[in-house]
């Protein structure tokens, strides 16, 4: 880290920013294990917040890893830094006055925490979606967990790799109890008042 590297001092700021878009930004960050439904759940959302008039973009690890991180593997500290990275050019976007809808496994609970602290807390809303790894593993939209009891891919959460569940998230889905419409309703109930819109 240089030391000649200062903040910079625009006259826009991200509320003016918020009030220009008519509606706060925040991150709506989505942990879960893979097959959990976040991805499908983060397109609901968005297609219900575009129809309010809300400013979005999904971050997700098919448009991060094929990019900005595809230097990254899976090691534990890859994953760290994978969300480090993440959390930072979330804070970009909220600042730009985007609602962003992250949607990553995720699974140290200290790395939700550094992607919190880049963001600011009173910005940063954490939703746990919650399945069974018995249910996502049926699931296995991507052929993933066959191929991590294969032995084809190591470090696989929920399998060879640990996954920290959220200790008291902003907002929980059981996707296992709840339909899709039904879980994206839910969490669209609880940022309603998050949006000011």
């Amino acid at each position: 880290m240089t030391d000649n590297i200062q903040s910079p001092s625009f006259e826009i700021s991200r509320s003016d920013r918020s009030a220009h878009k008519k509606h706060n930004s925040f991150v709506l960050w989505s942990t879960g294990l893979s097959g959990s439904c976040k991805s499908t759940l983060a397109d609901l959302v968005e297609k219900h917040l575009m129809n309010l008039g809300v400013h979005t973009y999904i971050l997700d690890g098919d448009n991060i890893r094929k990019g900005l991180n595809k230097d990254l593997g899976f090691s534990n500290e890859d994953r760290t830094e994978n969300i480090r990275r993440i959390g930072e050019v979330s804070s970009l976007f909220v600042d730009a006055g985007i609602v962003v809808i992250s949607s990553f496994i995720s699974p140290f609970q200290k790395d939700r925490a550094i992607a919190a602290e880049a963001v600011g807390e009173d910005r940063f809303i954490e939703v746990y979606i919650n399945a069974p790894l018995e249910v996502c593993e049926k699931r296995d939209p991507k052929g993933l967990y066959k191929k991590a009891r294969d032995g084809v891919i190591t470090e696989f959460t929920g399998i060879s790799s640990p996954y920290e569940a959220p200790v008291s998230p902003d907002v929980e889905v059981r996707t296992d109890e709840l339909s899709k419409i039904e879980a994206a309703a839910s969490i669209i109930e609880a940022i309603k008042s998050k949006l000011n819109v």
